[in-house]
């Protein structure tokens, strides 16, 4: 369930100090790897149609090389994804802070919503599929009532600043 296949086409040493180029796997590795842990949160910014952003956290999950969450179909979030679906998510992981740039869209295949419910179940939190959807026992306050929506983050392009040695700040474009 954690397949990393998202490969950069090319990348920008963003370091101002002479540090190397971080490379991708760094980054990937963390996100594989921490994402089901309580301390990582992951925020999810979008843009109102007026132009105003906003950012709230999210319940996010890492399944078959792709980053996916969740909202209530009324929230502001989900409100400005119908509208607009470009958005970013960041997260600080141990070592590297990383966002991730690009578009996201719901996903209301039966399979998706089966293999993420189970990788939410796998990390602690008890989703199930509902029609189109996910409910659980709880869930964040911000999320609002459920059912959930699930949607998929493709990411066009990251960014990774580390935080630990080596040093240095990248940006990895990963789809044209």
């Amino acid at each position: 369930m954690t397949e990393t296949t998202i490969e950069p086409y090319a990348t920008k040493n963003l370091d101002q100090s002479g540090s190397a180029e971080l490379p991708w796997s760094r980054a990937l590795d963390a996100i594989v790897q921490q994402w089901p842990t309580a301390e990582v949160t992951f925020f999810l910014s979008t843009v109102s149609p007026g132009g105003r952003p906003h950012s709230a956290g999210v319940g996010a999950a890492w399944v078959d090389g792709a980053l996916y969450f969740t909202s209530g179909p009324d929230v502001r979030k989900s409100r400005h994804l119908a509208e607009n679906p470009a958005c970013s998510v960041s997260v600080r992981l141990p070592g590297i802070d990383v966002v991730l740039e690009g578009e996201a869209h719901r996903t209301t295949d039966a399979e998706t919503l089966e293999k993420v419910a189970a990788a939410y179940r796998e990390s602690g939190w008890p989703a199930t599929v509902i029609g189109d959807g996910f409910t659980a026992p709880f869930t964040a306050p911000s999320a609002g009532p459920a059912p959930w929506h699930l949607y998929r983050l493709t990411a066009r392009t990251a960014f990774g600043v580390a935080t630990a040695e080596p040093q240095g700040a990248t940006r990895w474009d990963l789809a044209r």
